[in-house]
C-alpha cells in the first residue's frame, strides 16, 4: 500500500480520541482530510466505515477504514515509519510497557471524566474524583521512569503514552471549570503539570486540543443531548 494514497479522518473537534489520530498524523507530517461528524447524527460514511461500533474516530487510508484511536495511532506509526519521529519504541519490553500505560489511561482516566459529564449523583461523582486523582498520581510517578529525565513519556519526543494521555488535557481543564476541582494540581502532580504544559504548547498538538471555554459550552450540549436521549423513548407517540 502506497503511503502517499489519500488519507481521511472521520471525527469531531471535541473528541479526545479523535485528537489522538490528529496529533499522530501531525507528528508524521501527513496531510489528511478531516470529516467532522455532527452530534446526534451518524453519517453514511461513518456507518459504512465502522459498522460494528459506529463510533469515531475512523481513519480511512487508500479507501480502507481503521477504527479505535490507539489502533489508529499505532497504524500511523507503522505505515509512515519513515516519516517523523517514532511514536512507539522498537524495544519489545518498552513497547509492552507503553501499551500497558495507554490501556491504563483509557481504563482509569476516561471513565471518571465521562461520569462528570453526565447526570451522576454526588456519591458517584465523589468516587469518580477519587479514581481520577489516584490515576493522575500514578501517572505522575510513571512519568519519572518513562521519561528518563526528558520532556515526555516518550523521551525527547512525543510518544504513544503522551498522545494517549495528552488527548485528555483539554477535558481535564474543562472539568476544573465545570466541577470547581483542580485535577492538574502543581502540588499533587507537579511533573504532570509541567508535562501537560509542554504537550499542549507543542506544534503538533496546540491547534488540535480544544480551548477550555469551548469545551465547557460543548459539555452543556452533550448533557442536554444525553438527557433528551433518555427521555425520548418514554415520550408519547
Amino acid at each position: 500500500m502506497a503511503v502517499e494514497e489519500e488519507v481521511k479522518l472521520i471525527g469531531s473537534w471535541a473528541s479526545p480520541f479523535v485528537a489522538r489520530a490528529r496529533i499522530a498524523l501531525n507528528l508524521k507530517g501527513i496531510e489528511f482530510e478531516f470529516l467532522q461528524e455532527v452530534l446526534g447524527k451518524k453519517s453514511d460514511l461513518l456507518l459504512k466505515s465502522n459498522p460494528v461500533h459506529k463510533k469515531i474516530p475512523v481513519l480511512i487510508h487508500a479507501g480502507k477504514p481503521i477504527c479505535e484511536s490507539l489502533i489508529i495511532v499505532e497504524y500511523i506509526d507503522e505505515v509512515w515509519s519513515a516519516y517523523g519521529p517514532p511514536i512507539l519504541p522498537t524495544d519489545s519490553y518498552e513497547r509492552a510497557i507503553t501499551h500497558f500505560w495507554a490501556a491504563y489511561i483509557d481504563d482509569k482516566v476516561y471513565p471518571p471524566i465521562r461520569i462528570f459529564l453526565g447526570d451522576a449523583d454526588e456519591e458517584s461523582k465523589k468516587g469518580a474524583k477519587d479514581q481520577l486523582f489516584a490515576a493522575l498520581l500514578q501517572l505522575d510517578e510513571a512519568f519519572v521512569e518513562s521519561s528518563k529525565g526528558k520532556s515526555f513519556f516518550g523521551g525527547d519526543n512525543i510518544g504513544f503514552v503522551d498522545i494517549a494521555l495528552g488527548s485528555f488535557i483539554a477535558w481535564l481543564k474543562g472539568m476544573e471549570k465545570i466541577a470547581g476541582i483542580k485535577f492538574l494540581d502543581e502540588e499533587k502532580v507537579p511533573r504532570l503539570v509541567e508535562w501537560a504544559e509542554r504537550f499542549s504548547s507543542a506544534a503538533v498538538s496546540k491547534d488540535v486540543l480544544p480551548q477550555t471555554e469551548e469545551l465547557v459550552e460543548f459539555s452543556k450540549v452533550i448533557l442536554a443531548f444525553r438527557r433528551a436521549a433518555v427521555v425520548a423513548p418514554s415520550s408519547p407517540k
